[in-house]
């Protein structure tokens, strides 16, 4: 049970974005029903099933995988056109689902939005779900994915001194939650964190939430149902690596883009944990985008303002692996 006093019964059309408005409505009339209700694999077939555009042309795509704690993990590396064969700015990106469904796949748009707009070579990790494989799996192979590639960057053709980690959702929170264990274990230096949207936490009593807990795109029951699924029932048990809301200590981690749409039900807790980086003294951006909800990145094709969150993010994604270029040189 989560601690929430009260969530509004529905959010009014008028708070969405004139593109987003229609979509609302339509799942609205189709009367889509709980995540609990549908099930673990009726959630993980739907969001397979979703057909979206496809995303801008890449150089190269191409599976692989990497040596992992539970074994193979399957990996998507995209390429973009701008980037050189060798010593490209690399972004380890883990895609969203609630720990519980996803695979590259239905990101496949995604992560070639990240890469275009950032500029960067992007692997796309597959790692592994609950309930089959509950915590600390998922974060485990998010790990191990980030230290492969630090190992093998000259194979891959990307600069080590530039690889940064990302990812929507349930995957913003992976990507928070290596970047604090990177930190703590003395791993792969990472250049900078992209987080959409990310889920670092279990459900909390903020206004937000209580506000947007019942949004066509994600609600306050599915995000408890995902996290028990994942975490276990206790909360008294998490820790920061599987909720990173819970650490105490945020000095010393790489710089970070936090991305949130107004009409999210994570919206304030995203946002207080950008603001915590910045107080710990980590240079951190926070957008917010109004007129949008939880998962709007994966928008680009009907969403123009999705379209432009894409842009800024990845031009401010690009300036930063530029300076983490420009630090190398001179420290080489």
């Amino acid at each position: 049970m989560t601690d929430i006093t009260h969530v509004e019964s529905d959010v009014p059309l008028d708070v969405w974005d004139p593109d987003v408005a229609p979509m609302v409505e339509r799942m609205r009339q189709s009367g889509a029903t709980s995540f609990r209700t549908v099930g673990v694999q009726g959630v993980r077939n739907n969001l397979e099933s979703i057909v979206r555009p496809t995303g801008p042309a890449m150089a190269s795509v191409h599976d692989a995988d990497c040596e992992g704690p539970g074994g193979p993990i399957p990996l998507r590396i995209y390429r973009p056109p701008t980037a050189p064969g060798s010593g490209a700015p690399f972004l380890v990106f883990f895609h969203g689902g609630g720990m519980i469904r996803g695979s590259p796949d239905p990101f496949d748009r995604l992560a070639r939005d990240v890469a275009a707009a950032t500029g960067a070579v992007v692997v796309n990790v597959d790692s592994r779900l609950a309930p089959e494989h509950r915590y600390p799996a998922g974060h485990d192979d998010a790990y191990a994915a980030l230290c492969w590639v630090n190992r093998h960057a000259d194979q891959i053709g990307v600069d080590r001194a530039r690889i940064g980690v990302g990812g929507d959702s349930a995957g913003g929170g992976l990507a928070a939650a290596t970047a604090l264990r990177s930190r703590d274990e003395h791993g792969p230096n990472i250049c900078q964190q992209i987080m959409f949207y990310p889920g670092l936490e279990r459900p909390v009593d903020r206004p937000s939430m209580r506000r947007f807990g019942n949004s066509a795109f994600l609600t306050v029951d599915d995000i408890t149902w995902m996290k028990n699924l994942y975490l276990g029932d206790d909360p008294a048990l998490d820790d920061e690596y599987g909720s990173p809301a819970l650490a105490t200590d945020l000095a010393g981690l790489p710089p970070a883009i936090v991305v949130t749409g107004f009409a999210d039900p994570l919206r304030d807790g995203v946002e207080e944990y950008g603001r915590r980086l910045q107080d710990a003294g980590v240079p951190t951006a926070i957008l917010r985008y109004p007129g949008v909800g939880h998962g709007f990145a994966m928008q680009t094709s009907t969403v123009a303002r999705a379209r432009t969150a894409m842009a800024e993010v990845g031009a401010l994604a690009a300036a930063r692996f530029s300076a983490g270029q420009a630090d190398s040189t001179v420290s080489g």
